[in-house]
């Protein structure tokens, strides 16, 4: 198993788990993160005052599937949420050694399904 984890722009989510919903993908962990890249922030003037917002607003989506899939899942994601400009976020992956489902004691991929 593969945990597939993606940093993407916010306003991309709808349009992202929408295309994972189409290729089956049902489960998924989304939580609203901020973090710093290439971007470096941004300046921003409130009130005649010039403040400077170094972390920028992500949404991290943790998904875990079988092997053969982790491929395509990171594939749907990027195709989906690439603007083509700094800031479309980062896919990494990490191995799973085991998974259990609390409500029925699966375990492996078939607490995942």
């Amino acid at each position: 198993m593969i945990k597939v984890e993606a940093l993407i722009r916010p306003q991309k989510l709808d349009e992202v788990k929408a295309a994972l919903t189409d290729i089956g993908v049902s489960g998924m962990t989304v939580t609203e993160v901020r973090g710093a890249g290439k971007q470096k922030g941004f300046t921003q003037h409130y009130r005649g005052a010039e403040y400077t917002v170094n972390l920028l607003q992500k949404v991290k989506l943790e998904i875990v599937v079988a092997d053969d899939e982790a491929q395509i899942v990171a594939d749907c994601i990027a195709k989906t949420a690439r603007t083509g400009e700094i800031g479309d976020g980062k896919i990494f992956f990490s191995p799973i050694s085991e998974a259990i489902r609390i409500r029925t004691g699966d375990e492996g991929e078939e607490a995942i399904m």
